[in-house]
Formats: C-alpha cells, sequence, structure tokens
C-alpha cells in the first residue's frame, strides 16, 4: 500500500473527481479526510468508502473561510496528530464569457478556485515544515496551461493562478521537502459532463481536440494524484502535470 497511515485531507470530495482521488488514497491505505460544503454528499462518500474498507471522515468546509480552514487543520490534529497530504480539489466554474460574466460572479470563482488553495496551504505549511515533509496537490486544469476556446476566461484565469502558486510555494518551501505539484485535466467523464457530450456538436469538438481520442476518466485523475502523492513521486515539486490525453502537446 503506497499511503498506509497517511493523513490525507481533500476538498470538494463529496463527489466527482474528488471523491475518485479519496477512494484511490483510501484503497492504499491512507486515512482520508473529506472536506466539502456539502454536508449530505459528504456523509454519503464516507459512508461508501467504509463499506469498501477505507478510513473516511467528514468535515465540512467553506475552502474560501479562513476560520473554517483552522477548524479543520486543528480537528485533523486533535484527532490523528499528523497532516502528511493537502489535495486542493474544490473548485466551480460560472459559464460565461468575460462580456457576461458579472463582477460578483468572478468573485466567487475567485474565492473558490484561488483563495480556497491559497488558504489550505497557508495552514497546511506549519504542519509540514515542523515535520519536514509534506505533499501539496493543486487541481489546475489544461486551462491552466493554455488558452482553451471551448472554455470561459474567468475559469482559466483562476486556473492559470493555481498554476503559479503551486510553482512558487514548490520553489519556497522545497527546502523542507514539501512537494507541491498541480494536475491539469482536460474535459473529465463527469455527470455534468456526460449531459454536455450528449450534443453531438459538443461531443465532436470536445473528441477531436484530444490525440487519444476519449476524455479523461476520473481513475486517469485520481492515478496521477496518488503517483504525485506517494514516494514514487519523491523528486518530482513544482510540476504542472498535464491530464489530457496530449491536449496540450499541440
Amino acid at each position: 500500500m503506497e499511503l498506509k497511515n497517511k493523513i490525507a485531507l481533500i476538498t470538494g470530495s463529496a463527489q466527482g473527481i474528488g471523491l475518485a482521488i479519496a477512494e484511490k488514497f483510501c484503497s492504499e491505505g491512507a486515512i482520508v479526510f473529506i472536506c466539502d460544503i456539502n454536508e449530505e454528499a459528504g456523509e454519503k462518500a464516507i459512508r461508501k468508502l467504509r463499506e469498501n474498507g477505507g478510513m473516511a471522515n467528514f468535515l465540512k468546509l467553506d475552502v474560501s473561510s479562513d476560520v473554517n480552514w483552522k477548524s479543520v487543520i486543528s480537528t485533523i490534529l486533535e484527532t490523528e496528530k499528523s497532516l502528511d497530504i493537502l489535495v486542493n480539489n474544490a473548485g466551480i466554474n460560472i459559464r460565461k464569457t468575460i462580456e457576461e460574466i458579472s463582477s460578483e460572479e468572478f468573485d466567487a470563482m475567485c474565492r473558490v478556485n484561488i483563495k480556497g488553495p491559497f488558504l489550505g496551504i497557508k495552514h497546511a505549511l506549519p504542519i509540514f515544515k515542523e515535520k519536514k515533509s509534506g505533499s501539496i496537490i493543486n487541481m489546475s486544469s489544461i486551462c491552466g496551461l493554455v488558452g482553451h476556446k471551448y472554455t470561459q476566461e474567468a475559469y482559466s484565469t483562476t486556473k492559470g493562478a493555481v498554476t503559479l502558486l503551486t510553482k512558487s510555494v514548490a520553489s519556497r518551501y522545497g527546502q523542507y521537502n514539501i512537494r507541491c505539484n498541480s494536475i491539469h485535466p482536460s474535459t473529465a467523464d463527469t455527470p455534468l459532463v456526460q449531459d454536455m457530450l450528449k450534443d453531438p456538436l459538443k461531443r465532436k469538438e470536445r473528441l477531436d481536440e484530444v490525440p487519444l481520442g476519449r476524455i479523461a476518466t476520473l481513475q486517469d485523475i485520481a492515478e496521477a494524484a496518488l503517483y504525485l502523492a506517494s514516494e514514487r513521486a519523491a523528486f518530482l515539486n513544482g510540476v504542472s502535470l498535464p491530464v489530457d490525453g496530449g491536449l496540450t502537446a499541440y
């Protein structure tokens, strides 16, 4: 088991990509904290994980709240005495162009997509510095690497910020054996995407842009997260890892 007894905090993990990562980490022996603003979905997620033999707990977390972050970190330290892995996965996407989106909607995206990872890293770093180890994984996007004509500008702005936040933390805190890396998925197989791909035109658009000819599965992304969290990636720091079937290779 690659993560045996490692303590992992995963934000936005009550469903979708975050839950897939939580399932993968549990299967590799980690003690996982599902941290999400959706209590009902979070409780359902930990029941599923526990039924499959996973060690999982749920903590409600608004990633944009400094007070919430302090409380969650404090609770984890009280119960497990440590933290080894932080996965900043929580994110939102208001699908409006730069001309259509309101200032308030843009601020909401920045609070979750940028401030959330920023605060998570801020509060995890003292723990990682003291123990001189830690793995931080930030969920960015291909839109944090390249301009993507099918994605709105506000989302790309937030994911670009996550990419550079990752590299900045990696360069400053690597001296403490803290690794900070980001994952950059292309279109992933979520319920929302499945609905979108019912439109033949949109399906063709998304499949034609990927050299491997398919969309990313949740398992594809979870495997990348496992790799970055594990000792197999012990010398990877500041890496922007595309999980995109070659989309960004053009």
